[in-house]
């Protein structure tokens, strides 16, 4: 068979050597550990020089940035995208081009992106496969986690050979999608341990596929077949349980765990339960752009398109105080990174659910707006200072999957990775004109304050005045070595936890000038979920066994129905011989028994 020649791509004169050396003054540079004044030059993508002017000499032909009155950012670095995943009958729209051009002109510089294997399938050679598809077409540097979809010998081998060889230090289980990704609990525990063996990270989706797909086939034979069943599918209490199942299972094997895409106040409370419980040492959590900046009221929405277009998994949450207390978590550690699930579909891709739910291509937009949604929602909201920001955005991501300080950092040695923002600056988000192929913006018409004005991608200007210039294939795949220190110097008692070593200091300086408002305090009400059944029953025995149909798809939400996701959010404190002390207190419905445990 004859094989034509791969084209070459000529890397257009904005990204040539001319620009191999910036030099940004009179910026403030903002980590995750602090901020200070200082000019930075950067020369061959690695920055050269952090400090005050008067300390460095800059050669001639440097292209000069003023960043007077903006901050002097890492890049970021979104943990969790899908470009052009297959799923549900349709390949998300964003490949690993438009993804990262769309990431670069948020902000972010990094993508961590899942190898999803068919069951079955050998973990490496989907691994060449997804390489086949990123190494051509990104624009900035991007690393890969794998899934485990399936358990059996020759994954195990697998696996070792992933992280030996292939630069690969983390591997996501998936708790739900039944009969086609979900592990049992058998598969669960040896994997965990197969992973701490290799001193890797392990990853779940933390659903309980067995209640989902039982709830489901209850739902479509009443009838529910909109997108609003999908939520109902999937309570919060759903997400919760297996949060909690998760963490004791990773914790029986001494395994590290990193929860992904944590959607509900249910599932961050029991991340943060087991955070306190494990004196904050295995354990980590992300949640999304999406759960930061809007909500699952959307879901109910009467048109078909625009519900369905706010549909992924774990659902966006209808009570619209998810997202303040989801921000919280972040702000108090609970949670350590955002990421975006960057996982788009067009109109016609979500139409393929039109007649039931479970058919819809489940995933929303995020990695270009994550940055700006993280900012308005937790800086610009008074929640996060901007050094916490940096670390949600870059930094923790960096340290957990073993990147640091290579990304993350404004240092001399780090990738000039750089982002010179403006938090005065305003922008307005919108399908019109973000860089997404997809049709549709979960955060239409949203103003965010803080603009990343200018992005460097290893020293190279991509964007500025409003501009993105990238160039296709510019970007490199980056190894993920093994054993994170961040991670396995405290397991390994190395270093002691945070709360043996600094106890309430270190949390006081968690996030600066926000100490004063105790984030640690989570004193939150749950209130109690009806089971499906009790809900289906409930409604038929009023319509007299047949559900009534009035939602915009017209066979939507049950008559009678309670209001499932009610909670509220509330701070405080008390005070004992030894101090402040910070409690989470769950309240249960009249009679009912206590489902949480410390």
């Amino acid at each position: 068979m004859l094989h034509s020649p791969k084209p070459v791509k000529k890397v257009p004169l904005h990204l040539q050597s001319a620009q191999n050396r910036v030099y940004i003054k009179n910026g403030q540079v903002v980590n995750h550990d602090g901020t200070f004044k200082a000019d930075v030059y950067i020369e061959d993508g690695i920055i050269k020089f952090v400090g005050p002017a008067s300390e460095i000499n800059v050669p001639g032909g440097v292209r000069v940035i003023d960043a007077s009155g903006r901050m002097i950012l890492p890049g970021g670095i979104d943990p969790h995208t899908h470009f052009q995943l297959k799923f549900g009958g349709a390949v998300s729209v964003d490949d690993f081009y438009h993804g990262t051009k769309a990431a670069i002109a948020g902000g972010t510089t990094t993508i961590i992106d899942f190898v999803l294997p068919d069951k079955g399938e050998s973990l490496i050679d989907a691994y060449h496969r997804w390489r086949s598809w990123a190494d051509p077409k990104v624009c900035c540097d991007y690393a890969l986690h794998v899934g485990v979809t399936w358990w059996s010998k020759l994954v195990s081998d697998e696996m070792k050979i992933l992280c030996q060889n292939l630069g690969i230090n983390s591997y996501k289980m998936f708790m739900a999608y039944k009969g086609l990704y979900q592990l049992n609990d058998s598969d669960l525990l040896d994997s965990f341990e197969r992973i701490r063996e290799l001193g890797g990270v392990a990853q779940v989706h933390a659903e309980n596929g067995d209640i989902i797909a039982k709830n489901v086939g209850k739902l479509l034979s009443a009838g529910i077949k909109g997108p609003e069943g999908h939520e109902m599918s999937r309570q919060e209490e759903v997400e919760a349980e297996a949060v909690h199942r998760a963490c004791i299972l990773a914790h029986q094997v001494d395994c590290p765990l990193y929860v992904v895409h944590v959607m509900s106040k249910s599932a961050g409370i029991e991340l943060a339960r087991a955070r306190q419980r494990y004196k904050n040492r295995g354990i980590y959590g992300e949640t999304l752009a999406a759960a930061l900046g809007t909500d699952g009221t959307h879901c109910h929405n009467k048109c078909f398109h625009h519900a369905a277009a706010h549909v992924l998994s774990p659902p966006l949450r209808p009570d619209p105080s998810t997202p303040e207390f989801m921000m919280k978590l972040l702000a108090n550690d609970d949670l350590q990174t955002t990421g975006s699930d960057n996982c788009t579909f067009n109109r016609e891709h979500k139409e393929l659910g039109k007649d039931n739910f479970t058919k819809i291509p489940n995933g929303v937009n995020g990695v270009e707006d994550r940055m700006s949604v993280c900012w308005e929602k937790g800086v610009h909201a008074g929640l996060l200072d901007p050094c916490r920001f940096v670390a949600v955005t870059s930094t923790n991501s960096a340290k957990i999957f073993n990147l640091y300080p290579q990304k993350g950092r404004i240092a001399v040695g780090s990738d000039a990775d750089v982002v010179i923002w403006n938090p005065n600056a305003t922008r307005t988000i919108s399908k019109e004109t973000h860089h997404h192929r997809c049709d549709f913006n979960i955060f239409e018409g949203m103003v965010c304050h803080g603009v990343p004005e200018i992005v460097l991608v290893r020293g190279r200007v991509c964007v500025e005045e409003g501009n993105v210039r990238v160039a296709e294939g510019y970007g490199r795949f980056l190894n993920t070595p093994v054993r994170p220190p961040f991670i396995y110097d405290v397991m390994e008692g190395k270093v002691p936890t945070t709360e043996e070593s600094n106890g309430n200091a270190t949390n006081e300086a968690l996030n600066g000038n926000m100490k004063n408002m105790d984030l640690r305090a989570l004193d939150s009400e749950v209130s109690y979920q009806k089971p499906i059944s009790h809900t289906l029953l409930s409604a038929a025995s009023v319509s007299g066994g047949q559900v009534s149909p009035h939602s915009p798809t017209g066979l939507a939400h049950v008559e009678g129905a309670r209001n499932m996701q009610e909670s509220t959010f509330s701070i405080s404190q008390e005070i004992d011989q030894n101090g402040p002390r910070s409690s989470i207190k769950v309240h249960n419905p009249p009679g009912g028994k206590s489902s949480g445990f410390w």
